[in-house]
């Protein structure tokens, strides 16, 4: 299993969020909906996306109101999808920090080769991280604790990579679960522990004292060592 860059789709035609989240789920992304721009920045809070899809027009909270409140916290990249195309409305989604505007309708061929434009240009330069002890290798999903190559499971890979990607911070469980599992229906918090755990035994030089991953009570988990 590896893990899928997480895409919010925003739109207030269900249809749309439907048709948009089967196809970038085909194309191998990781997705998560909402209807208007109130519930997309709760999403976007829980979630923490690579990526934003948003219309415009839409109620309770508009899609500019959506940018802003992004934009108060986060770079990530914002794509506005909208049948605005007047160049006021480009120019003040721009203005407010989106990265890029496709006027509807569009096809799904140039939309994924704008996905994948700003997925390139916010990538992460390195593909080794590099912690006290701790060598995890991105691209060849090697890791090396204490000179000793440690053999892990696809689904544990992938939760150390969640974790030491966003070193310091805390991750919540449902944000673990949309990067891991992609939000799957079945998965609860104790398939997550029972995963962890076991990440924990191979990993820790002694899991009763952990310095690389801890508990958030009522959180989730941190990866607490810092990088080198």
């Amino acid at each position: 299993m590896t893990i899928s860059n997480v895409i919010l789709i925003v739109d207030d035609d269900q249809a749309i969020r439907d048709s948009l989240s089967k196809e970038l789920r085909a194309a191998g992304y990781a997705t998560v909906t909402a209807a208007d721009g109130a519930e997309g920045m709760s999403a976007f809070q829980s979630h923490v996306p690579d990526l934003v899809l948003t219309d415009l027009a839409m109620p309770r909270s508009d899609g500019f109101e959506l940018i802003a409140g992004i934009r108060a916290t986060s770079r990530a990249p914002i794509i506005v999808l909208s049948v605005r195309g007047a160049d006021p409305d480009k120019v003040r989604a721009l203005d407010l920090g989106a990265d890029d505007f496709v006027t509807k309708p569009f096809s799904m061929a140039e939309l994924l080769a704008r996905v994948r434009a700003q997925l390139r240009r916010t990538a992460p330069p390195s593909t080794t991280l590099t912690f006290p002890d701790l060598t995890i290798e991105l691209d060849r999903r090697r890791v090396v604790q204490s000179g000793r190559e440690v053999r892990l499971t696809p689904t544990e890979f992938s939760l150390l990579e969640v974790l030491a990607t966003n070193a310091g911070k805390p991750m919540f469980i449902e944000q673990i679960i949309a990067r891991v599992w992609r939000s799957t229906p079945s998965t609860s918090a104790d398939t997550v522990r029972v995963h962890m755990s076991s990440l924990r035994k191979k990993i820790e030089p002694n899991p009763s004292e952990p310095c690389y991953i801890i508990t958030e009570p009522w959180v989730g988990y941190r990866f607490i060592a810092e990088p080198i």
